[in-house]
């Protein structure tokens, strides 16, 4: 994943340079449908039905909101992790699409 040819704004570019460094590069997988600029959602390349939708619209600034998307629908948990900090959002990524 190239984070700087990614067209995003830049909390979301330091999220995604944190995420390269903790996991490598071919960990995650992005999600091309997703054209807001302040918007990602991420997988892993083992399990692409299990994602993490990423946005900083609607968030104090420097702060992140995450949906968190299960193959089965009415396990998605949205709108009920808003303004976390970064380390809150990597930790929520690690523990959703890692553990």
């Amino acid at each position: 994943m190239n984070v700087w040819a990614i067209d995003k704004d830049a909390p979301l570019k330091l999220l995604l340079l944190e995420l390269v460094h903790r996991y490598g590069e071919n960990a995650l997988a992005l999600n091309n449908r997703e054209q807001h600029f302040q918007a990602i959602e991420l997988c892993t390349l083992d399990d692409p039905k299990l994602t993490a939708y990423i946005y900083t619209f609607a968030q104090t600034p420097g702060r992140y909101g995450i949906d968190l998307k299960y193959p089965i629908a009415a396990h998605q948990i949205i709108g009920e992790n808003e303004n976390l900090t970064l380390d809150q959002t990597i930790e929520i990524i690690d523990i959703h699409l890692f553990s």
